[in-house]
């Protein structure tokens, strides 16, 4: 819409909202309508549109929060608020300033930068030092102040003061002069000890409990180290410092056991593999424990799946912290037993174990994308469900459910605005640098990522979903550039599934598998966010451009379902071809009868025609003598809205064309066949025969062909296209369903590869019938020469018996009258002398036609064929390219296994109708 047209609509709008003026009144609506158009063209100041920044802000904020800056939005959100009791005629202007000014503010807006916009506090107290204290209470004269002091139980004062130091020379310049500790430095143990009644007993028998640790390992009689035994409680708390990541005495670094040590009242062996057991569970544990220990990453689903294993971890930390607990006071007798500790920690220790196998997993694997990590959990996911273990199931589906909240929000925003994350690195869709045309924007401007082995760069669980992902958010990209999108603050937001564990799995003792329930609750999400997109670009398609015109106006130009149009089209061309006639011969004469002949039923301003001169013969006599000549350098040209374009591409177009050519093709033979040139002088009834058996042979050949493709081809599949449309959900399902139909029109009439010589064979049949027809121009013309000839010498010897007897009775004067009262001479030559006042172009025509016949007579008699030895050569040409196309069809039939083979089956029936058994004889 215009800018005029669209000021237009809204000037009325405005008048009915405002005058209230009554539509009986024409005149002074009129009047009315143009001062206030008048008005507002010539007003190059107009205000601002309040509501519309208003509508900016709301989206702003709302767009902080959906990429996860909340702190910003409500900052401004705030401000906004603050703002109101302040608004005034100028506060939309400034505000639209404002955002004009603005440069991607989700990306580039920083809080820290709300800062520098505060005064500074001129008049700020200064802050307290060490040195002003130190200074104001002497601390340079208490030399005393820095001795250091003995608490040692045996010293008096007169021991602590010859233990005096000197005191520290230091100035109090020096900003470490005034305390060596700082006020927030946080306490030693020496600070905390206390003094207990009896605590020096209590401390020894600590440290005696503790003997083993320092204990040496010295040779036994045999040369053998001794082991230094230790009880099921200190090997307990061992196991659960290691498992925790804490270093310990019995264990490395590595969770590897020191061989120093043996259990009380066990054997090495069941003590050896006691440990392993412990130290196995360790292992697997510390390369989680390392990740989750890491610098957190800069991809935010590698920052949430630490997150998310810091959780696990601290988890079972809270659990190893109770088990420590109930050893740490023992009140009453309590069974210390690892094997029952092993037995309790085994369902903690499973998902945790996966997770570490994850881990470990992606450091081993080149090149990974962020994304790996939620197919490995998702594979986890579903292993654990099918063997039962479902605090497993639980744990590892709550971490990867989260993680992929992480993972919706590229996808939501795509699918809601039509645009991509600056920077994300893991989204399967990208953008194209250069700018495509309109036409092209679908197909062109975005496209999915794919590795170099053609890998696309997403979990391998969102393959079925990803083309729907793709075909919304390219929904929203043309619905702006149709300037028919509303932004996400002036419509209303369909309600979004919950994607998190208790919704997806809410049953976790069911028999589905997660596959299928994850499956379902992500084609739930999509499908909220995917309809409405795409359904709107489809409806403004079919409605505002026409979308189900366009198919028709190509089946009716292209694939001629109106007979009488493309009748009248093709007839027009044939005529010029059969007077040999060039004036048709440009694009600008073919576009006037294509315009002309089509006028009826497409839109004569969206159709053109071109002449593709490749196909051009090199004389008019050429380009009528086969249906390869001339017919395919046809172009017929129909412009489509660029809308349209996205569906129906140039190559489909192309498609069309073929179909177009090859029934022009057999339009062409069907013409000649049906419209024989009837001399004036009679046939022989031998050569006749033969003639009319060939023609009606040749006429049922191509009347077959027509048949098949209009009741068997083009009907069917267009009734299937016009069904498949009803169920299509967007562009690429509508192109799809297009596609398809072309395909199968192309493959069923014999224009693929596989059928070319097929299909070259029924064009050697369209020859022939031309080839017919010329035999029988030149068999007419041969004939009506001879009968011309005995005429003329019949005419001639009875002018000369009249002319011996007026000799005889005139006299020899009037002998110069009488010749030029009776020489045929002269009457010839006045006849010559009439046809100059013929138009040039006909006479040219005429010339051209007679010189053709005279050609064909010439190359017949160098030939030294018959015309029944001709008429018989067709017959034969006729029955061999019949019975290989017929043939050919079921051979290949037989051999293919597309759809179309049912039909080439159907065709080569059809034509096997007209084989005979035995060779017509003449």
């Amino acid at each position: 819409m215009s800018y005029l047209s669209e000021l237009a609509a809204l000037t009325d709008e405005l008048i009915d909202a405002v005058a209230a003026v009554p539509k009986t009144q024409k005149r002074k609506l009129k009047s009315l309508r143009e001062s206030t158009v008048q008005s507002l063209l010539n007003q190059n100041f107009l205000r601002t549109n309040q509501f519309e920044v208003q509508n900016q802000l709301t989206g702003l904020v709302e767009r902080f929060r959906i990429i996860n800056r909340e702190s910003l939005g409500d900052a401004l959100e705030q401000r906004l608020e603050a703002l109101k009791p302040h608004v005034n005629d100028f506060t939309p202007e400034v505000l639209q300033f404002l955002l004009e000014l603005s440069d991607k503010p989700a990306q580039k807006s920083r809080l820290s930068d709300l800062e520098r916009l505060k005064e500074s506090e001129k008049d700020a107290v200064p802050k307290l030092t060490w040195r002003q204290i130190a200074r104001e209470d002497g601390w340079a004269q208490e030399r005393a102040l820095w001795k250091i002091l003995d608490h040692a139980p045996s010293s008096d004062e007169e021991d602590y003061y010859e233990r005096e130091e000197a005191p520290s020379d230091v100035s109090i310049a020096s900003p470490s002069t005034a305390s060596s500790v700082p006020d927030d430095a946080p306490p030693t143990a020496q600070d905390l000890v206390t003094k207990l009644p009896g605590g020096e007993e209590s401390l020894r028998r600590i440290l005696g409990s503790q003997d083993w640790r320092n204990a040496t390992h010295d040779l036994d009689s045999d040369g053998r180290q001794k082991k230094t035994p230790v009880t099921s409680l200190q090997l307990l708390r061992e196991v659960v410092f290691m498992l925790r990541g804490l270093p310990t005495s019995l264990f490395d670094s590595a969770c590897k056991p020191f061989p120093d040590y043996i259990l009380e009242g066990v054997s090495w062996q069941t003590y050896d593999a006691l440990v392993n057991t412990f130290s196995e569970c360790g292992r697997k544990l510390a390369p989680l424990r390392i990740y989750a220990g890491k610098k957190e990453k800069e991809e935010p689903l590698l920052q949430v799946f630490q997150d998310s294993l810091q959780k696990a971890l601290r988890s079972f930390d809270l659990e190893l912290n109770a088990i420590q607990g109930r050893f740490v006071a023992i009140n009453k007798d309590v069974n210390v037993s690892l094997v029952a500790i092993l037995t309790e920690l085994g369902p903690s220790l499973a998902p945790l174990y996966v997770l570490s196998g994850i881990v470990q997993q992606v450091h081993r694997e080149r090149n990974t994308k962020a994304f790996r990590y939620l197919e490995l959990l998702y594979d986890a996911v579903g292993m654990a469900q099918m063997e039962g273990s479902l605090d497993a199931y639980k744990l590892l589906g709550t971490i990867f459910l989260d993680c992929f909240q992480v993972y919706l929000k590229p996808i939501r925003f795509w699918m809601e605005e039509g645009e991509l994350l600056a920077g994300d690195r893991t989204f399967f869709i990208g953008k194209s640098s250069a700018r495509p045309q309109l036409h092209q924007i679908w197909e062109q401007q975005f496209h999915q990522l794919v590795s170099s082995e053609g890998v696309l760069n997403a979990p391998r669980f969102l393959s079925p979903a990803v083309d729907r992902i793709v075909r919304a958010g390219k929904s929203i990209v043309v619905l702006k550039h149709l300037k028919r999108y509303s932004p996400l603050a002036t419509r209303v937001k369909a309600e979004e599934p919950p994607m998190d564990f208790a919704a997806v799995c809410s049953d976790v003792t069911s028999f589905a598998p997660f596959s299928e329930l994850f499956g379902n609750a992500f084609n739930k999400w999509i499908q909220s966010k995917y309809h409405s997109a795409s359904i709107t670009l489809l409806d403004i398609l079919f409605e505002s451009y026409g979308l189900s015109r366009a198919f028709d106006a190509l089946r009716r130009l292209y694939l001629m379902s109106d007979g009488a149009t493309s009748d009248a089209f093709a007839s027009t061309i044939f005529r010029q071809l059969d007077n040999f006639s060039t004036s048709w011969n440009d694009k600008f004469t073919l576009t006037e009868i294509a315009q002309e002949a089509f006028s009826q039923c497409v839109a004569g301003h969206r159709l053109s025609a071109d002449i593709d001169q490749r196909y051009i013969a090199d004389s008019p006599a050429a380009s009528r003598s086969s249906v390869r000549n001339t017919l395919p350098a046809i172009r017929l040209i129909y412009h489509l809205p660029w809308p349209i374009q996205m569906i129906i591409s140039p190559a489909e177009v192309k498609g069309y064309q073929t179909m177009f050519v090859f029934l022009l093709q057999t339009r062409r033979a069907i013409y000649l066949l049906k419209h024989p040139l009837l001399g004036t002088t009679t046939i022989p009834a031998r050569h006749q025969s033969t003639y009319y058996l060939l023609r009606t042979k040749l006429l049922w050949f191509c009347n077959t062909i027509m048949s098949y493709l209009t009741t068997l081809v083009f009907a069917p599949n267009i009734n299937k296209m016009d069904e498949a449309l009803q169920h299509a959900l967007d562009v690429d399902d509508v192109g799809e369903v297009h596609s398809k139909f072309l395909d199968r029109i192309l493959s069923e009439s014999c224009q693929g590869k596989r059928l070319r010589p097929i299909r070259d064979c029924i064009l050697d049949v369209y020859d022939l019938a031309i080839k017919l027809e010329d035999s029988h121009q030149a068999e007419m013309a041969r004939l009506d020469e001879e009968q011309h000839e005995i005429s003329r010498l019949t005419t001639f010897s009875a002018s000369q018996q009249k002319l011996q007897q007026q000799k005889r009775k005139t006299r020899a004067g009037r002998t110069a009258s009488l010749y030029s009262k009776t020489g045929l001479g002269v009457g010839l030559d006045g006849e010559e002398d009439g046809d100059d006042d013929d138009e040039e172009g006909e006479k040219d025509a005429a010339a051209r036609n007679e010189k053709w016949k005279r050609s064909i007579m010439e190359d017949a008699r160098a030939r030294g064929n018959s015309t029944a030895a001709v008429m018989k050569e067709m017959h034969s040409d006729f029955e061999r390219h019949l019975r290989f196309v017929a043939s050919g069809l079921r051979g290949v039939a037989r051999g293919s296994r597309e759809d179309a083979a049912a039909k080439w089956d159907l065709l080569a029936e059809m034509l096997e109708g007209g084989i005979k058994e035995a060779r017509h004889v003449f």
